[in-house]
């Protein structure tokens, strides 16, 4: 691969010097840091639900017995044979105070769950009966935590919400796990982490579907599309977020952001780093992408290794990893830990398939960006195997989202060697164009009222469609809006300067208003119009030269019609 390289070659003597720059730029910069995030409130007065077995709800009630708890209220979900030890009856003595409903296998497939800590419903839901177990069982409006020992548990998901807690009898870390629910009593703060501005938002538009990145990737199911009369919208429970981070990386638009650092906060801090590093001597900065409190676990890395310490690893994706290469990072390594969930694991693989295929596209080598495994100290220690592609420091971007992405695109295309092609990236990729069968256009417009971005634009002398590909995140929502089906989507990067330069998609002459000569449409929208109008009542004989009248125009032919013969509308 050819790559425009002019520095000179990694030296592990340059270790101590790459020390001492990287500890200069961290007395320059600090961290972002999460000062004063606004918070939410949960209230919990210890009335648990516990689900499973018979003997295990049992156990479990007894070893809660006298740990404070409001109320203990027992959902059987599974029968067991009688022990032969007598346990069973002791269990029965020792809990038969308790309110306990069982249910049958049947009733077990229509049990809901939902909630968090402090508000837990549980429900059978039709065709089983609607029985609220709150009411039922604790004469409350719902549950403060669930304690599930079933087999399988109800709420398959890799990050729970708060106050729910899984786990087996024979589990060893069981009485740690009974005396994390006996600590559930009281009120509990926790930071809103994300935050979601709707006008940037591509999932829907006008009765639309469009982007669904954000639904994919959280790990905690906390974000939901909501249906309304006209249009969905996207909705995020923060009372069941767990901060991942997965969300914000993966909106396209930055609709979807954290809170404390934000993005753009992060990013400027990342830069200013690498560019004391520089400043500083320093030849070959590595820069680690690494969660704070793996990074507090571990020894001091190597001097050239530059530590980012996310709150969590999915809070950057590969809009910052790109922005570090083009800063002066030689590589970038994300260091993924043991426990990660996988859905989060799978989606910082694909951030890293992306920002790969993107570095392909602009003549530089994928190999700039490494995945390191749990623990790989000799991984993150490394030498890079190529020095950096400048050592001139990037300015902080501005700008939103995808504007700050876009210039350091910009920079690394400028670094490399783009061919100009359009390159395949990974499915579901936030970059390409648009193409429009311009015989099926009417230049109707649906598609730029629908764009959630500046991408598609209309015309302001002629009837005209344009489009910047820079600015297109492949949310199909003008696919979808388009009356004419002439719309589809093309996917992938265009390397080269005209993805950043605005261009007609289709024009057409203006039709004039035949009453004042107004233009107000293009020829081929009033052709259309007149088409699937022919037969309508409204606008037979005479009344059909409406449609070619301005908006004004036809208001007032309609109402000297109206005047000439009042009882006209009557007869429609």
């Amino acid at each position: 691969m050819n790559q425009r390289i002019d520095l000179l070659p990694v030296d592990e003597a340059d270790e101590p010097r790459n020390r001492q720059a990287r500890d200069h730029a961290r007395r320059q910069l600090s961290w972002p840091v999460n000062l004063a995030p606004e918070t939410l409130s949960y209230v919990s007065d210890g009335h648990a639900l516990l689900i499973g077995n018979e003997r295990d709800v049992r156990r479990a009630a007894r070893a809660l017995a006298d740990k404070g708890l409001g109320s203990l209220s027992l959902l059987v979900t599974e029968p067991v044979s009688a022990s032969a030890n007598g346990e069973d009856e002791a269990l029965l003595t020792a809990t038969r105070h308790l309110r306990q409903h069982s249910l049958s296998r049947e009733q077990r497939r229509h049990l809901r769950l939902s909630g968090y800590l402090g508000c837990f419903t549980a429900s059978l839901a039709p065709p089983q009966g609607s029985l609220d177990l709150a009411k039922a069982l604790a004469d409350r409006p719902h549950f403060d935590l669930v304690i599930d020992l079933g087999e399988t548990p109800c709420l398959g998901l890799e990050l729970p919400p708060p106050g729910y807690l899984a786990f087996h009898w024979e589990d060893p870390d069981r009485d740690a796990r009974l005396g994390e629910a006996a600590a559930l009593v009281g009120e509990f703060d926790k930071p809103r982490y994300v935050q979601v501005d709707s006008q940037r938002c591509a999932h829907a538009a006008n009765g639309q579907p469009g982007c669904t990145r954000c639904l994919e990737v959280c790990p905690a199911d906390a974000i939901a599309s909501r249906q309304g009369r006209i249009t969905a919208w996207i909705e995020i429970d923060s009372y069941r977020c767990h901060g991942v981070g997965s969300c914000a990386s993966a909106c396209p638009t930055g609709a979807i952001s954290y809170r404390q650092p934000s993005a753009s906060r992060q990013l400027d801090t990342l830069l200013g780093w690498l560019a004391a590093y520089l400043a500083a001597g320093g030849r070959t900065p590595v820069v680690r992408f690494v969660e704070a409190g793996a990074s507090a676990e571990e020894d001091t890395a190597a001097g050239h290794v530059i530590d980012v310490p996310l709150e969590e690893l999915g809070a950057a994706g590969h809009d910052q990893w790109l922005a570090a290469l083009a800063g002066g990072a030689a590589e970038v390594r994300v260091q993924f830990r043991a426990d990660m969930p996988q859905r989060l694991a799978a989606f910082l693989d694909d951030q890293l398939a992306l920002g790969r295929a993107l570095l392909v596209a602009l003549g530089h080598a994928p190999e700039r960006l490494r995945r390191l495994a749990p623990g790989d100290d000799a991984g993150r220690d490394a030498l890079p195997a190529l020095p950096p592609l400048t050592t001139s420091p990037l300015a902080p971007p501005g700008g939103d989202k995808r504007g700050r992405l876009d210039q350091v695109l910009d920079r690394l295309a400028e670094l490399g060697t783009p061919d100009g092609r359009r390159h395949a990236l990974p499915a579901g990729a936030p970059y390409g164009a648009v193409a429009v069968r311009e015989a099926a256009c009417t230049l109707c417009m649906a598609c730029v009222a629908t764009c959630p971005t500046p991408a598609l634009g209309a015309g302001q002398d002629a009837p005209r469609l344009d489009f910047r590909e820079a600015d297109c995140v492949q949310c199909g929502l003008c696919e979808a809006a388009c009356p004419e089906d002439a719309i589809r989507l093309v996917p992938g990067l265009m390397a080269a300067p005209a993805r950043g330069e605005r261009r007609v998609l289709h024009e057409e002459a203006a039709f004039a208003c035949i009453h004042c000569g107004k233009a107000f449409a293009s020829a081929g929208t009033v052709a259309a119009i007149k088409a699937k109008l022919a037969d309508h009542p409204h606008f037979a004989g005479d009344a059909a030269r409406r449609l070619e009248m301005c908006e004004d125009c036809r208001v007032r032919d309609a109402w000297r019609a109206l005047a000439r013969d009042p009882e006209a509308q009557s007869r429609v």
